[in-house]
């Protein structure tokens, strides 16, 4: 009897300490880790004063990679990063890396929101599990992914504004930078945040452009519910105004496992806009949702979907009635 009274309470405990996140919202703020930052300035500098570029990777990686922090080296994996990555960037555009350093500290700061944004989305999804976000210096390929339970952004492109000076970058990275850093990335980095934070909740692997897409729309989607906001990029104003074209287009793709029509910077598609996907697979969860009677219910079926099931991630999109409909999904908070 003691004996099956001591099991059923330590599976108690145990169950509990498991479930603690999703029972309470959390009673610490989310741990943002910006050790790298200064870290890496400091190796900037020792490596500005080498001439020879083995000379400067073999420091690079003595003194930022080999010191880093395990939201660096997540970040290095998920982008593909290297000391030789590092150092051909800071070769190639020293003026980008001045301009930006005075700003840098100010993403640290942009993050105030963030603590009562994680509270709203613990109140729409109670099962939130908790992530660790690290402040990164990449090497200019992205403002934010994830790994596993980490959310990783990228300080040297966020920092950016329409004063950071691109002109020893490649015409076309210097059209990038432009609209991007017109949609203000440091004032919705809030918004960037939570979006990330979606994804470290998200599982399976996306095989096709059709999961991929609605992948990061969910994201999208959950963030606008939990911030109020949507960024200020292109597909947003462009996708609703042109959506039945985008439709069809996306259709004829949406089985095979090519993004770069629609997904991740790419402007080399009939529409000359980036990032479409995004839009299509925002349109899809708000028509999931508007459907839903029970809307908490909804928002949980989207962020547990398994994108590594084919049929789950088809009987979601058929659920939204997207591709049968022709209107116009709308953007709104709530």
């Amino acid at each position: 009897m003691k004996l099956r009274l001591y099991l059923t309470a330590l599976l108690t405990a145990i169950a509990l300490a498991s479930t603690s996140w999703a029972a309470t919202p959390p009673s610490t703020p989310p741990r943002v880790i910006d050790d790298d930052l200064n870290r890496f300035w400091a190796t900037y500098d020792a490596i500005r004063n080498l001439d020879d570029p083995t000379q400067q990777q073999a420091q690079f990686q003595a003194l930022y990679v080999d010191k880093g922090t395990p939201g660096l080296a997540a970040f290095m994996q998920a982008k593909g990063y290297t000391a030789a990555t590092y150092v051909q960037a800071i070769r190639q555009y020293p003026k980008y890396w001045d301009s930006i350093r005075p700003r840098v500290p100010l993403v640290r700061q942009s993050l105030v929101s963030l603590d009562r944004h994680l509270e709203r989305f613990h109140q729409l999804y109670p099962q939130l599990r908790p992530a660790t976000v690290y402040l990164e210096i990449g090497a200019l390929r992205s403002a934010g992914t994830t790994l596993d339970d980490k959310v990783l952004l990228g300080a040297e492109m966020i920092a950016g504004n329409a004063n950071t000076d691109t002109s020893q970058m490649p015409e076309r990275l210097q059209r990038f930078f432009a609209g991007y850093f017109a949609s203000g990335p440091l004032d919705s980095l809030d918004l960037l945040a939570v979006h990330e934070f979606v994804h470290t909740q998200q599982r399976g692997e996306r095989q096709t452009l059709l999961a991929q897409a609605v992948y990061e729309g969910t994201a999208d989607f959950v963030a606008e519910r939990v911030t109020g906001r949507l960024p200020k990029l292109a597909y947003i104003t462009y996708g609703p105004s042109h959506d039945a074209a985008i439709k069809a287009a996306f259709q004829h793709d949406m089985t095979g496992e090519d993004f770069s029509q629609w997904l991740y910077n790419s402007t080399e598609n009939p529409f000359g806009t980036r990032d479409l996907g995004y839009y299509v697979g925002y349109a899809i969860c708000a028509g999931y949702y508007q459907k839903a009677t029970d809307k908490q219910a909804a928002l949980k079926a989207m962020l547990e979907l398994d994108y590594a099931d084919p049929a789950a991630v088809k009987a979601f999109v058929d659920a939204s009635g997207y591709f049968d409909a022709m209107a116009k999904p709308e953007h709104r908070a709530g």
